[in-house]
């Protein structure tokens, strides 16, 4: 990894001193040091996309260059402030975009969900006329590309890129901040809900460490995987895939498993309640007021009063979060026959499991399952 203590030196000595966007466990050496750092100049967003809306604002507001940071996944959400706001032809706001290369060449052989984002991401910015810089574990060639990505933003009032591939920003072990703020794990809460509704429910579970948790919960009490979908990649979305199970299948509980910031990353998704008519339908957050699976930057989870957001944009909850088994429990079976789509926050506290492997599994045999069990197919 590059030592984070030059990269910063490098980036304030080229005037870039303000950094914003979305945490990645390719980028968490510089993502932890600008958290411990920079606290006042370093603004983790909703999503990809609001931190060029940030940065933009930044530029307008100082004209200073920010640095835009993200996983390659998250290209997407920045195209259209990309290709509109910030365009050459429209304010044209110069920025630097770091990416974490998630995918590239055969770093992830177990995690499908990158392998086209991995391939296409040099793409992507080729489409979108983004010249970039492919970084080495050198800081002195850190340090010319910086220069020359600098120069470029400054002469055109574009941005320019500069890929991260795997080790180059991120150091081998993410931190595991374990803490006591709430008495359940994510890992308990799962096993709570999976005791507690009823033994046909669908489950959807988020990007991160639900899916993995699901899948060796499943494993240790020797339950079928076909009524899972582990929503691998495609964050924010999670929610949105469990709806549209629960549209066509009235007659099942569909339970999406969600986490704080997927759900804050595409919250918008939540206000469909207020105009579907989904009883079998429930929402639950586990939140535990942290980006965990990259690496245990703080998220808005705990800032943010879910249950009343949920509650306004249509669904039925209990008026309140739950932190304790007896609450969830009260929870779930308040809600699970309340004839209309549910919602449920749950706080736990943070930590990670580091007994529990990757998951391994075939995507396409997985899905092919669940289709079928959905569709009442033997």
């Amino acid at each position: 990894m590059l030592d984070q203590k030059k990269v910063f030196s490098t980036l304030k000595e080229n005037g870039i001193t303000f950094f914003t966007g979305v945490p990645d466990s390719y980028l968490n050496g510089f993502c932890n040091y600008a958290l411990e750092n920079y606290s006042e100049r370093n603004i983790i967003t909703a999503n990809e996309g609001n931190a060029v809306g940030v940065a933009c604002g930044h530029y307008f507001a100082s004209k200073e260059i920010p640095l835009v940071y993200m996983q390659n996944s998250g290209i997407g959400n920045t195209i259209n402030p990309l290709a509109s706001l910030a365009d050459k032809d429209v304010y044209a706001v110069p920025m630097l975009l770091l990416i974490g290369w998630r995918g590239e060449g055969n770093t992830e052989p177990n995690h499908p969900q990158h392998k086209f984002q991995g391939e296409i991401t040099p793409a992507l910015l080729d489409v979108m006329d983004i010249p970039y810089s492919v970084l080495t574990d050198d800081n002195e060639d850190f340090e010319n590309v910086i220069k020359k990505a600098v120069e470029y933003c400054e002469k055109t009032r574009q941005p320019y890129a500069l890929i991260a591939p795997k080790g180059v920003m991120a150091s081998a072990e993410k931190k595991n901040e374990k803490d006591d703020t709430y008495p359940l794990s994510r890992e308990e809460a799962i096993e709570i809900i999976l005791d507690n509704m009823k033994s046909d429910t669908i489950y959807c579970a988020t990007t991160g460490r639900a899916t993995r948790e699901l899948f060796f919960l499943r494993e240790k009490r020797n339950e079928t995987k076909a009524r899972d979908f582990l929503n691998v990649g495609s964050m924010g979305h999670n929610s949105s895939v469990a709806l549209g199970m629960a549209l066509e299948n009235k007659n099942r509980n569909v339970v999406a498993l969600d986490g704080d910031c997927a759900a804050i990353m595409h919250m918008g998704a939540m206000t469909m309640m207020s105009k579907m008519d989904v009883p079998n339908f429930m929402h639950i957050i586990l939140n535990n007021g942290a980006h965990e699976s990259v690496g245990g930057q703080p998220s808005a989870g705990y800032n943010v009063d879910f249950t009343s957001v949920a509650k306004a944009c249509g669904y039925k909850t209990v008026n309140h979060f739950v932190s304790t088994e007896e609450e969830l429990v009260d929870a779930i079976n308040t809600l699970k026959n309340c004839g209309q789509a549910s919602f449920i926050e749950c706080r736990i506290h943070k930590g990670l499991n580091r007994k529990l492997p990757p998951i391994i599994f075939d995507h396409k045999k997985a899905i092919d399952e669940l289709i079928a069990d959905l569709n009442n197919e033997d």
